[in-house]
């Protein structure tokens, strides 16, 4: 008898464990129930298993995207971005690096022979990035450029 107790509250405590599900301050979660996805804000949640489902973590603090030297204009660009709108971004989360990357080296690879200043490229560069991006819910804090 008790170790058919014991077997019963081990299945509790690993039905709890996939059930109830803990959102961390600074993310959200996006969960999938049928065709609809709506988004966990930080706290403790109850999640139902097969009908619904844990997509991204999308954190909405700051990240850093460090690029490679463009070779036509020898310039490293350091891209500061951050998630606004989870709901939009939770599409494009998985390739939002990829995205600014290689917007990034496009705005880079227009430049002329003579750069212009390095702040003025840089304001110039964070509004091709702003604009690119606005439609996902990401957006670019500060862009730094030096030469590599």
């Amino acid at each position: 008898m008790t170790l058919l107790t014991l077997a019963l509250v081990a299945l509790l405590f690993a039905l709890a464990a996939t059930v109830v599900r803990r959102v961390p301050h600074g993310q959200v979660y996006s969960l999938y129930r049928g065709g609809s996805i709506r988004l966990l804000q930080p706290g403790v949640h109850v999640v139902v298993p097969g009908l619904e489902r844990l997509g991204h973590r999308i954190d909405l603090g700051g990240r850093v995207l460090r690029l490679a030297p463009v070779p036509a204009s020898s310039l490293q660009a350091t891209v500061y971005w951050q998630v606004l709108e989870p709901e939009r971004a939770d599409a494009v989360i998985d390739r939002a690096e990829q995205l600014i990357g290689s917007r990034a080296l496009a705005v880079l690879g227009e430049q002329s022979a003579a750069p212009e200043s390095p702040r003025a490229l840089s304001g110039q560069l964070k509004l091709a990035l702003n604009a690119a991006l606005r439609e996902h819910g990401v957006m670019v804090t500060r862009v730094e450029l030096a030469s590599a």
